[in-house]
């Protein structure tokens, strides 16, 4: 019988790389994540994917990822609803967002709150299999 795998480590290592990832190539004029791109950021968000990123990558080498994904899962879902109930371009006055930013940041609190509640019994309770 083929066992099912979960590895939240290997998740949180992923979100992580990707969204620092993405930070950095913000700070770089490109089409899709700049001031003018499809994605709009500033310096201010890029900091924010950034930092996001070690929180993912500090939970996984700390042996909580489950619990860093879950809590940056709530706090993309906060930050989403923050961000569609406040239509400007920016996000506390100094995070710079647009219609497609709000969808993405929807997405993303989706889908880490899948990841981060969906994981099986043994990694919720911290005791993965190596």
């Amino acid at each position: 019988m083929i066992e099912r795998r979960w590895n939240a480590d290997l998740l949180a290592k992923l979100f992580g790389v990707i969204f620092i990832v993405v930070g950095v190539a913000g700070f770089v004029p490109n089409p899709v994540v700049s001031e003018t791109g499809l994605f709009r950021v500033n310096g201010a968000h890029n900091w924010a994917h950034i930092l996001t990123g070690f929180l993912f990558l500090a939970g996984a080498f700390m042996k909580a990822p489950v619990m860093t994904i879950r809590a940056l899962a709530v706090l993309y879902a906060v930050l989403t609803i923050i961000g569609f109930a406040r239509q400007g371009t920016m996000l506390f006055g100094m995070i710079a967002m647009n219609m497609p930013d709000r969808w993405l940041h929807a997405a993303l609190a989706a889908v880490l709150l899948l990841v981060g509640y969906l994981a099986p019994a043994q990694e919720r309770l911290g005791h993965a299999r190596m």
